[in-house]
């Protein structure tokens, strides 16, 4: 079962937007960005009150992921890339963006702050770093 519906254009879309946001870190790191992807689609509040779908979601403006202007975005996804998405569609979850809604890449060498846009950290993957809301603002997301 999925935790989100979506057409085939959609799962294209998200594994395009994993790979953009997150080739370099690995399958792990690209299914963590999926799982802020589709936490923003599952809640209701802040920035993503009004996001109900996965293109809703890939192309939000203001607010959305920065991956849509990479070249990395603009070719289909492959099959390993489409796989990594459904398993996020299938509701896999990866802490420490189990409850994120934001992630950033900090500078090479550069610590997470503690809050990014007034959110706190959930945790670092690699060069990612994971930020959710303060429990019980958007939770439960799913």
């Amino acid at each position: 079962m999925n935790i989100v519906s979506y057409t085939t254009k959609e799962l294209d879309l998200l594994a395009r937007l994993m790979r953009a946001e997150a080739t370099g870190e690995g399958d792990l790191g690209m299914l963590m960005v999926g799982n802020v992807g589709i936490n923003r689609v599952l809640t209701e509040c802040l920035d993503f009150a009004n996001i109900r779908t996965i293109t809703d979601m890939v192309y939000q403006s203001p607010g959305g992921f920065v991956g849509v202007t990479s070249p990395l975005f603009y070719s289909a996804a492959n099959v390993k890339e489409k796989e990594l998405a459904m398993r996020v569609l299938k509701g896999e979850y990866y802490h420490p963006a189990t409850n994120a809604l934001w992630f950033y890449a900090p500078a090479s060498g550069a610590n997470c702050v503690d809050t990014w846009y007034n959110q706190q950290l959930a945790g670092r993957y690699k060069n990612h770093c994971f930020y959710q809301p303060e429990e019980g603002v958007c939770f439960p997301i799913r």
